[in-house]
Order: structure tokens, then C-alpha cells, then sequence
């Protein structure tokens, strides 16, 4: 629903149904936002741990755009993918604990907010529009990446992963938070950068945005059909507050 409308290292896109986006502008209340290549750039610092706890157990190292595609399903998945084929799997469980110290021990030193979105949280809320935090990672990161990297944004709820609360793309956390912001499913927008984010969005019936800066393939999101494929932040504001 986005065209690509210059060329250069960078593009600009616009949006080519005017109808859509002032009836999606009309009724989207809440956005719901992924964290990790959504609100955050993750990769460095998740990588860097990882590998560390990896070579500690003689095992495999990976790059950054293999570990890539690790990201999504949680913590316990990213250690999974990350282990060799014929790597047992009850060891694979002794090293969960190891990457969750490591990583909450080292996490700032690769990981930041994606330029512009402390602004367009901030836009966000002068527009009424209220804001949420829904994660497949540990509970407690996602709180203290917040913290740390949104001070002050006025977030409903920051839920993460905790245990009795399924993970995505099961929607029972999506309509958790749907309760927190106090706005009907119908009403708000879940943005993130994959197909989980997408199907989360889907299932609790909620406005599907796909965000292409972060860690999943571009083909596999419009494979998806979200409502918007939005190529930067500013694109959000566009679709929500039209005369942004």
C-alpha cells in the first residue's frame, strides 16, 4: 500500500490511497509496538552475547545477519537456532540461563532506539494516541530497555515474556495489553518487523503494520498481507495523524 516514489541510499515512499489512510487515520486509538527490530536495534548486543556464551561451550559462532534471523520467538529459541543440528537438545537448556546472564549483564552495549522514534512516541502522545509495549522477550529486558531507552514515554503497559502468559503469535497477550490501553481491538494498530508481529495482529483482530527496517524478510511480511508496509517511522505518523 506504499510507493516507492525517489531513489538514493535512502527512499522515500507515500502512500497511494488517500481513501484508506484517512479511514484507517479515523479509527486507529492505540499502537501496540514490537520491541526488538521495531522500537530497537537489538542485533549488536544480542549477537555479541550469544556468541559469547556459544564459545565458552566450544561451540559455533555466528555473524550478525545469520544471528539475524534467529530473533523473533524468544530467548530459549534464539539459543536453539543457534546451536548445531546434532546439538542435544536438554543441553540447549543449561545455556538459556547463561545468555539470559550474559546478556542482562551486557545489553547496553549493543543496543539502541531507531532514529526518530522517541520523537514519534512523543507525536504519538500529543495526538491522544495512546502506546504499548508487546514483546516475545524476557519481561524484565523489556522493561529496563525501556527505561532506559524511552524515558518518560507514556506507555500503557510493557509486557514481555512471562511465565502463564503465552508467547506471540498466540493473541492472549495482545488483548492483555488491549485491556491496559482500554481501547478495542478493532481500534489499534500493531506495528512490528515480522511475520509473527503480523499474525499476533491478525489474530486479536487488531490493524497489521509491518515495519521493514528490522530483522525479518521483506518478501515473507508482504507474503502477509498487513494493512501497511511502512518503510520508516514517519510513515506511521502519516498513516495515524494525517496532518503530521
Amino acid at each position: 500500500m506504499l510507493q516507492r516514489a525517489g531513489a538514493g541510499i535512502f527512499y522515500e515512499y507515500v502512500l497511494i490511497s488517500d481513501r484508506i489512510n484517512l479511514m484507517l487515520g479515523g479509527v486507529i486509538r492505540s499502537v501496540i509496538f514490537d520491541l526488538d527490530g521495531t522500537l530497537i536495534h537489538s542485533l549488536p548486543g544480542l549477537t555479541a552475547s550469544l556468541n559469547r556464551v556459544l564459545k565458552k561451550a566450544g561451540l559455533p559462532i555466528h555473524p550478525e545477519q545469520v544471528v539475524r534471523g534467529f530473533i523473533g520467538n524468544g530467548i530459549y529459541k534464539l539459543v536453539e537456532r543457534a546451536l548445531p543440528t546434532d546439538y542435544p537438545t536438554e543441553d540447549a537448556q543449561h545455556l538459556v540461563p547463561l545468555m539470559s546472564a550474559d546478556y542482562a549483564a551486557t545489553w547496553k552495549e549493543g543496543t539502541s532506539a531507531y532514529p526518530g522514534m522517541a520523537e514519534a512516541l512523543h507525536t504519538l502522545a500529543q495526538h491522544k494516541i495512546s502506546t504499548a509495549v508487546f514483546s516475545n522477550k524476557p519481561d524484565i529486558f523489556c522493561q529496563q530497555m525501556t527505561d532506559h531507552l524511552f524515558p518518560g514515554a507514556p506507555f500503557a503497559i510493557v509486557l514481555g515474556q512471562r511465565d502463564g502468559t503465552p508467547t506471540k503469535p498466540d493473541p492472549t497477550g495482545a488483548f492483555a495489553t488491549a485491556d491496559a490501553l482500554g481501547t478495542p481491538p478493532r481500534e489499534i494498530a500493531f506495528l512490528g518487523d515480522s511475520t509473527i508481529d503480523l499474525a499476533t495482529a491478525r489474530n486479536a483482530g487488531m490493524i497489521a503494520i509491518a515495519a521493514t527496517w528490522g530483522y525479518h524478510d521483506l518478501v515473507a511480511l508482504e507474503s502477509e498481507q498487513p494493512a501497511y508496509l511502512i518503510h520508516h517511522i514517519r510513515e506511521l505518523l502519516a498513516i495515524i495523524t494525517p496532518s503530521h
